[in-house]
Order: structure tokens, then sequence, then C-alpha cells
């Protein structure tokens, strides 16, 4: 993949996102309840809003600007620390005392669905705005809760000046491509390891499950009801990523956090996966000209390029005291312009389409590879047991990448265990 310095993106306008005054959409939420239309007019009363870490520091000045759109109106936002945000919802949950909407992990969607407590998408929110991955990550059962407000994908991050030292000029666009490089950085360029790949342990499903969705992996079965987690797909792509181990381009004593951005900047790990976030992290420790220095690609396809897509929603609580001025406040933050704004203040990426038309975005080379990697970007299941399931994967792949345990055993049992879990549906 080469990089892109301009997006092309769906031109959306505001209108396409707007809520029309209808009186009930014609959806159907778990439980057989309806997803109910919004009113026309402007938003007012008190709403109660969660929101978690910088977000949480960063979303009431944006919502200032919502009360002075709409003068009746007042946007209470709460933060609170990621940490105990998880256990904090589901005691709200239980209690029936959840706010009227929250910004909510995309994969806590399946068991807040699931739990009845999400009021579902009014069908007049147009869905086809969002990035089709971002999508998806509001989708329990095929029907919708909520709207993606911010996302994030995971690319390569690439030293250009030591990769051309390597022999390489252009990034590669397959894997055994991106091996190749790894290898060279090793022996032609200094670099004490040539990948910095997470060896197992907790999310190293995400640098992992790229490679797979690149294969062609399907990661459900049965219609989509079951978990398909040991198909030839995801076996290939944990070959792969075990084979930078067995090889010693990547190390198997990484921590959770294998590359670090002095080990970036001084070239002993000149490659990476991760986030946006590590652009101006990177850059921050390199200096002035840095910026120059490094790259980001696409993940190397061996069918097509696909990454993980994360982020966090926005949802409405279905116990809400005030849900039409709630779905007000929720398509409001899915306007194309209010995205671009929230980007300038948070350096949250756009999950409106439209949205990387806005100069700030269009204009970064580098960023602009995020935009076309978020169009083929994918999540996982919406299963609620996903996070209990997928901590089972990163246990088997640890042995996998330190010990060098067989991977079709590893997937075998990772299956097993999926399938004495289950999907948490009825």
């Amino acid at each position: 993949m080469k990089h892109t310095r301009t997006l092309a993106v769906v031109t959306l306008t505001t209108a396409a996102l707007a809520l029309s005054a209808c009186g009930r959409g014609g959806e159907t939420a778990s439980g057989g309840a309806t997803a109910q239309g919004i009113s026309d007019g402007k938003a007012n009363g008190t709403i109660t809003v969660w929101a978690m870490g910088a977000e949480g520091e960063k979303l009431p000045a944006l919502a200032k600007e919502f009360e002075t759109a709409n003068p009746g109106v007042k946007v209470e936002v709460t933060g609170i620390p990621w940490d105990s945000a998880h256990d904090k919802f589901t005691t709200a949950i239980t209690a029936n005392k959840t706010p009227d909407a929250a910004m909510v992990g995309t994969t806590w969607m399946g068991e807040f669905a699931g739990l009845g407590a999400l009021d579902p998408t009014p069908a007049s929110i147009d869905k086809s705005a969002f990035f089709e991955g971002a999508q998806k990550t509001t989708e329990v059962g095929g029907k919708s809760f909520g709207i993606p407000w911010y996302v994030e994908t995971r690319l390569v991050y690439y030293r250009k000046d030591l990769a051309a030292k390597a022999g390489f000029t252009t990034p590669p666009t397959d894997q055994e491509g991106l091996k190749a490089m790894a290898k060279a950085m090793q022996e032609k360029a200094g670099a004490k390891w040539g990948m910095g790949f997470q060896a197992g342990g907790t999310g190293s499903w995400q640098s992992i499950m790229p490679f797979a969705w690149s294969n062609g992996a399907n990661l459900t079965k049965d219609g989509g009801n079951a978990y398909n987690l040991n198909s030839p797909e995801v076996l290939d792509a944990v070959k792969y990523y075990q084979s930078y181990f067995a090889d010693g381009i990547s190390d198997k004593a990484a921590p959770a956090t294998p590359t670090t951005e002095p080990d970036f900047v001084s070239g002993k790990v000149p490659m990476f996966i991760s986030g946006p976030w590590m652009m101006s992290a990177v850059e921050k420790v390199g200096g002035a000209d840095f910026k120059s220095k490094y790259g980001v690609m696409q993940i190397p396809a061996k069918k097509t390029s696909s990454s993980f897509v994360g982020g966090s929603n926005f949802v409405v609580f279905k116990n809400s005291q005030n849900r039409d001025s709630s779905w007000k406040f929720v398509q409001w933050l899915a306007d194309p312009k209010v995205q671009a704004q929230w980007y300038k203040s948070s350096t949250d990426l756009p999950s409106v389409a439209s949205a990387w038309t806005d100069p700030a975005l269009s204009s970064d080379k580098n960023l602009s590879v995020f935009g076309t990697q978020l169009k083929t970007a994918q999540s996982p299941p919406s299963f609620a047991t996903w996070e209990q399931v997928i901590s089972g994967f990163d246990t088997q792949m640890e042995k996998v990448t330190k010990t060098g345990a067989d991977p079709a055993a590893a997937l075998k049992e990772t299956q097993s265990q999926a399938e004495s879990i289950g999907t948490g549906t009825k």
C-alpha cells in the first residue's frame, strides 16, 4: 500500500445525519422493543452524561456549544476513570441508575445490550455516514445501539531512513515483504529487533487479528452465532506472527508495550504496530525533524489489507429520563463539523467519513493512511463474552510466542474454551 496524500471519502451533508421528526422508527430492538424516533425542535431539560479518561475531561467544553445552540438544555458531564468504568456501568445498570447517555467502550456493547440497558438507534440516523467497521461495533444481534463516536485503527510504524539503508524505499504491500524488511532492518540498518511485536499476553490479539483479517478470516460462524477462532485463516496468521519470534526478529521477552518511543527514535526497534496517538508521542521524543524520518503503512495484505477498528461509541440508556434530548445530543456529536472540531481538541479520529475532508485531517500524509485503513478495518464479534474469550486467546498466544507452542493446538484449545463459555446469547 502506498502512502496516500488525499483521502477519498463519501460526501455526506449534515442533513444526511439529521433525525427526522417521526413518531417511531421501523427498527426493532432486542426483546421486541421498537426504536422510537426523535421529536423536532431544540433539545431541552437536563442530560446526564458519563465519559472516560481524557474524553471525560474535554467533553464539557464541547457540550457547552451544544447548550449554546439549544438554550433550554443543560448537559452535565461526569468524568470517570477507565479502570473503574466497566464496573461502574454494570452497577448502575443493575440498580437502574444509569446516566441518560454515555461514552461506552466498543467491546462492552454486546454485554450492555444483552442486559437490555441500551436504547436502539433511531432508524432515521443514517448509519452509512460512518465507517462500516465502526458502525458494526454498535450492532448487537443485527440491531444498532448508539453511534460510533470516534475511531482508531492500527498501522505499521516504520523508520523510513533505516528502511532505505536496508534497501527498501517503498513500504511492502504483502506480509512476506514486511518480514523481509524487518529482517533487513537488523542485518543492514543496525536494529536490535526488526519488529516490535508483543509476545502474547493481554491485548496481543489486537496485533495478531489484523493479519488474520487480512487473510480473509471471519471470527464467527453459523450465521454469526458462534465463535470461529481456529479457522485456517487465523491459524495462518498465528504461524506468521510466531515466525518473527522463532527467527529472532522480535523479542520473546518483550513486555505488553514492546516498543517505547525512545526505542523507535534510537532505531533499536524500527517497526511496530500501533494507533494514531503514537504519532505525537514519537515526534515529541524525536524532536523537530523526526517527522520526516518515519512513516506509517497499512497492514500488509495476503488477500486484502485490514486492521482492528477501535475507539468508543456513544449510547443512550433505556431508562433515560430525557431520551429525546439525549438523542439530539448524540446526533449533534455525529455532525461532521463537530467531529472535525472534536479531533482538533482531542486528536480523536472522526467516525463520520465526510469529516475527513477537513484540512486538519486531509493535509497530514500519515494521518490520511489511517483514514484509508479505516475503510476496511474490522471489529471483533459483539458477543457479551468477547472479553472473557479473548483473554484465553491472549494466554495461548503467549505460549506460542515465548515457548514455541504449536499454533494449531493453541487455537484448538482457544476454540474449545470459547465454545464452553458460549456467546452469552440465549
